[in-house]
């Protein structure tokens, strides 16, 4: 699978910025959503190739939100790697089960992200 449009799911708009310019330079198509909710509805309306997932958000949680798009028949297919803060084996551990396929913590390494993204 090829990697060319990613869903940035995060609330903060400085780290929004900062990984859309990161994945812009690399030539992806990168749209971004600032809660949960609004990461699913466009998980189904844009039907990206990959999602980048915060955790801690106001109301839904991003686990939660991995959960809603992985057991979605409609955006199952669609890979999430989740991106945040929480660095705890048990926050890995627990963003996997939720069906995340890769977990990264902030602050991100631009270098292990790209390489990441050309393992999908």
């Amino acid at each position: 699978m090829t990697i060319k449009n990613i869903l940035v799911v995060d609330d903060s708009p400085t780290d929004t910025h900062l990984l859309s310019e990161m994945l812009k330079k690399y030539g992806y198509a990168v749209s971004a959503a600032g809660n949960a909710l609004e990461g699913i509805a466009k998980s189904k309306q844009e039907k990206p190739d990959l999602i980048l997932m915060d955790i801690v958000m106001p109301g839904m949680n991003g686990f939660e939100a991995t959960r809603a798009i992985t057991r979605d028949p409609e955006t199952a297919a669609i890979p999430i790697i989740i991106v945040s803060s929480k660095g705890l084996e048990t926050d890995k551990a627990w963003g996997m089960r939720q069906g995340a396929k890769d977990y990264i913590v902030k602050p991100i390494d631009e270098k292990a992200l790209m390489e990441k993204l050309k393992a999908f």
